[in-house]
């Protein structure tokens, strides 16, 4: 199992120590360093920032909003930064969620799977190098009727196939993801739930494509914190738990309370959920059960920090990407120097 980091949203104030975490998780021997985008930072520039000032590890995508780009745009993107960084781009695409498509990018969050799926290949067949044609529910190129013509892309990236992955979370996502891409981003993920709410799913998509799981990356993301306290380590993820649980969504589609809930939070999710609608943030913080943080991050002691590594590599997981915490630089780069020895100690290295 390998490692990775998520540098999460560029522009919270902690830029300058999110480029010192990257390059020393490039000293370190990490796999690879992710970035991702809401509506503030775009990953992609980010993502050729850290680049540049690193040597080894593959940066990622985590992710591209798909309503935020062409789908031609994005294999452009994905082979100048493939390009620029010498063969070290994974790609990572998502839906994102109704709220941000619609009222950020003007996109209706309409037949996400089916939009997903022609997404990929077009961006797949533009990087082939292939001249651009396609005929399609969402998009088709070229336009009929006008002066388009079928092109091809002019930049050619280091490698012939750049690893693509989705972030998925719902079991329909979850099982397409399986079919049609090298690997999957997960959030929130419990070892102890990972094969029923996660791998099933991915397991059924690869069948469905007439593959196995062999050579396809199972990536989830967990916080990170080192120390003895582990109810006091815990607390440090009530709000960031509960943001996802609660209000990363609508009442009605909210893909993190309904992972939630299959994980066998039921009640819980609702309450979480209702306080935070409600305004009462700190309420709907401290009606998140410890049970439900403490098994989607990484908590306590380098040993205890290794069980759980252990847990999730025999769940099936084949880079495990950290977000590590702290207060300062030092105690982020704490945390991921203990990522490496705690890998080390699980016998994963």
């Amino acid at each position: 199992m390998q490692l990775g980091i998520n540098l999460g949203y560029w522009g919270a104030g902690m830029d300058g120590d999110n480029l010192a975490v990257a390059k020393e998780a490039d000293k370190l021997g990490y796999a690879v360093c992710w970035a991702a985008e809401a509506y503030g930072s775009d990953a992609a520039t980010v993502l050729s920032w850290v680049a540049a000032q690193t040597e080894r590890i593959d940066i990622g995508s985590a992710i591209f909003q798909i309503p935020a780009r062409q789908p031609a745009m994005t294999a452009m993107t994905a082979a100048t930064l493939d390009s620029l960084s010498g063969g070290r781009f994974r790609l990572g695409l998502g839906v994102s969620g109704p709220q941000v498509s619609e009222g950020w990018y003007g996109v209706r969050f309409d037949k996400p799977l089916a939009r997903t799926r022609e997404y990929v290949e077009i961006v797949r067949k533009a990087m082939t190098r292939e001249r651009l044609s396609y005929e399609g529910e969402h998009w088709t190129l070229p336009l009929p009727e006008g002066p388009g013509k079928p092109l091809k892309l002019t930049v050619h990236p280091q490698r012939e196939h750049i690893p693509l992955y989705i972030a998925a979370i719902g079991p329909k996502n979850l099982e397409q993801t399986g079919e049609i891409a090298d690997g999957a981003l997960l959030i929130f993920p419990a070892a102890e739930h990972l094969e029923e709410t996660a791998i099933r799913h991915l397991r059924a998509g690869r069948e469905k494509a007439g593959k196995t799981m062999d050579g396809f990356d199972i990536v989830p993301t967990l916080p990170l914190a080192v120390g003895d306290d582990v109810p006091g380590l815990a607390d440090m993820f009530r709000p960031y738990t509960a943001l996802y649980v609660g209000g990363m969504g609508s009442r009605k589609q909210n893909f993190y309370n309904q992972l939630a809930q299959r994980m066998g939070y039921e009640k819980e999710a609702a309450a979480i959920q209702d306080k935070y609608l409600s305004g009462d943030k700190d309420g709907a913080a401290a009606a998140v059960p410890h049970e439900l943080i403490d098994s989607t991050t990484l908590l306590g002691s380098v040993d205890r920090i290794a069980e759980r590594m252990q847990a999730y590599a025999a769940a099936g997981v084949t880079t495990l990407t950290l977000s590590p915490a702290g207060f300062t630089l030092e105690e982020r780069i704490k945390a991921l120097r203990a990522g490496t020895e705690a890998l080390e100690r699980a016998g994963l290295a």
